[in-house]
């Protein structure tokens, strides 16, 4: 899927703005829309509605809200094709035109299109109305909790009144996850046009052969006519050009994709097909795995960096692209090199910085939650269908960035309580996410806190990435403990021989609350755990990562666990940073991004 660009044959209408909003008042079905029952007050798009309004429903609202706006295609577009995008809608989406149901779409974090060519007129207003449901269940992803109890609820007390509440409360959408789940229209809405016969996707994999680059081509093409595409390096020459709808090319002498602090060099393909034209950025480089090593161009390449989020005060999960370039700056001084996108894909402006700054990326889908149950999960939950929808597109829109390096399948499923169901989902599912992608990159998924011994499945990733919490969740505040712990574990995975990121570990940090002797929530005790972990880390060859939880604090649903919050952040939520980011920042800086363990 084309990322939306304006260029001599193509053009975009932003329908950002302000827009009439109003929540369902859960009398008008599932997500019915009339015009007359939008209006309402006004909501900026994109952003997530949940703290937009100081009345209390837009935070908690469970079900159905509504937009409305209204555009007109000028006439001077008239002869174009015109297609509607909506970049994320979270969860599910009803788009009406004029009152006309013409899309519906299942998932929070990838974009959608709609061709409206043949529905619309240059010159005439038109009414745009989207319904937006943010309920999850067994069937979504993130997957909520359908037993009424939240990821770290308090209501679990086997106390008359408190199961006599539970059943009598109003319905609500509890998450099986750790973070909030903003709703609404996150990402850009646009209206983009091309030509009649146009290009629909470019794919684009490269290869080595010593210094030449071999690209290899795919360009999916509407209509009839001659396609042509053209290599242009930094400076503006042209190094290769083809001919034919896919083809394989050659650069010589080429430069190389290299994480920042190298040079992440980036060639721009410039495909046409009849009147259409579409600009491509590139990198050229390799990904392998190979015994206990990630190679990065053939080099073995240390994973320094975080789980992300996309969080922010007043925007939650909306687009916001001024945050975006902080974080890469934060990024950069921090001396890391990489994140993986916890837990769903983030903006696809993210990913284009990211292939220009030279940030690695592990890719992360949004099946997060899948557990949490006393049944078989994988039997009794119906997602399998659209966890694969949600792949598919996944590596439809990010297969050609160069910072992608790894396909993320879910974070922290049950896979211990029912091994054998939890090793047939993921085994096939891992071959079908391999079967997928041009580029041949890594697969695997996250594993939680588990019985290692007792699962099948991981162990058996491209990667193994684990999140571990020895000295937190579990043995407290021991931080003594928590290594003799984890390096048992590690003992475990040495002999597994595969190469181990851990993707999370940390400590709740409030910013500013200082002990002369560490102890939890202390900053003194984050750098005391990181410390810790970190002295057992480096003695592991096999160990070829480190991601701290979380690069920022992030918002989460309300609980006896979580002040204001997610506090693991080695920033706070406004990017100030805590003692834990100076430590990692001279620790990271230190720490080559090759060749650190040989």
């Amino acid at each position: 899927m084309l990322y939306p660009e304006t260029n001599e044959s193509r053009s975009i209408i932003d329908l950002s703005g302000a827009w009439s909003f109003r929540l369902d008042d859960g009398n008008h079905g599932e997500g019915y829309a009339e015009p007359e029952f939008i209006e309402g007050t006004l909501m900026a798009v994109p952003a997530s509605y949940n703290d937009l309004n100081e009345n209390r429903e837009y935070r908690s609202h469970c079900g159905w809200a509504y937009y409305k706006t209204s555009f007109t295609i000028p006439r001077i577009l008239d002869s174009e094709r015109k297609v509607l995008r909506f970049d994320a809608v979270t969860h599910y989406a009803k788009v009406y035109l004029d009152g006309e149901l013409i899309a519906e779409h299942k998932g929070g974090f990838l974009p959608f299109e709609i061709d409206i060519t043949k529905r619309v007129e240059a010159g005439k207003a038109y009414t745009l109305i989207v319904a937006v449901d943010n309920r999850i269940n067994h069937s979504t992803l993130p997957m909520g909790n359908e037993g009424g109890t939240a990821f770290f609820g308090s209501d679990n007390a086997d106390v008359p009144s408190v199961i006599a509440a539970k059943k009598w409360r109003k319905p609500t959408n509890l998450p099986n996850f750790d973070f909030f789940n903003y709703a609404g229209i996150n990402r850009p809405v646009r209206i983009y046009t091309t030509p009649e016969n146009y290009i629909d996707d470019i794919t684009i994999t490269t290869s080595l052969d010593k210094t030449t680059a071999i690209v290899n081509y795919q360009m999916d093409c509407i209509g009839k006519g001659e396609a042509t595409i053209e290599i242009i390096d930094r400076d503006g020459k042209t190094v290769a050009t083809g001919k034919g709808c896919n083809g394989k090319l050659e650069i010589t002498n080429a430069k190389l994709w290299w994480p920042y602090p190298g040079d992440p060099y980036l060639y721009k393909a410039v495909a046409r097909f009849c009147d259409d034209t579409y600009s491509l950025d590139f990198g050229v480089r390799t990904v392998e795995v190979k015994g206990t090593q990630f190679l990065i161009n053939g080099k073995p390449f240390y994973f320094k960096g975080f789980g992300k989020h996309e969080d922010s005060a007043v925007h939650g999960r909306g687009f916001d692209f001024v945050l975006d370039v902080k974080d890469i700056s934060m990024i950069h001084w921090m001396g890391a090199n990489s994140f993986r996108t916890s837990h769903y894909p983030y903006a696809e402006e993210m990913y284009s910085l990211c292939d220009k700054e030279g940030i690695v990326i592990i890719d992360e889908t949004p099946a997060v939650g899948i557990g949490g149950t006393t049944e078989d999960i994988y039997k009794i939950g119906n997602f399998r269908s659209h966890h694969e929808d949600v792949i598919k597109d996944l590596i439809k829109r990010d297969k050609n960035h160069p910072c992608v390096v790894m396909w993320s399948m879910g974070n922290e499923p049950d896979t211990v309580t029912y091994p054998d169901s939890a090793y047939d989902y993921w085994h096939t599912l891992y071959d079908f996410t391999k079967a997928l992608d041009p580029g041949n990159r890594p697969v695997t998924f996250v594993c939680n806190q588990n019985n290692y011994e007792r699962d099948r499945i991981t162990r058996e990733m491209d990667v193994v990435c684990i999140n571990r919490y020895y000295g937190w969740y579990n043995l407290s505040g021991d931080m003594e403990a928590a290594s003799y712990a984890l390096n048992l574990e590690l003992d475990f995975w040495e002999k597994q021989q595969k190469p181990v990121i851990i993707t999370e570990y940390g400590a709740d940090t409030l910013p500013g609350f200082h002990l002369s002797s560490p102890e939890m929530f202390s900053e003194e005790f984050q750098i005391l755990y990181y410390k810790t972990i970190n002295t057992e880390l480096d003695k592991r060859s096999f160990v070829i990562g480190e991601h701290p939880w979380n690069f920022a604090d992030f918002n989460t649903i309300q609980g006896p666990m979580r002040a204001d919050g997610n506090r693991k952040g080695l920033l706070t939520r406004d990017r100030r940073p805590k003692m834990a980011a100076h430590y990692f920042r001279s620790r990271w800086h230190e720490i080559p991004d090759f060749d650190y363990k040989r």
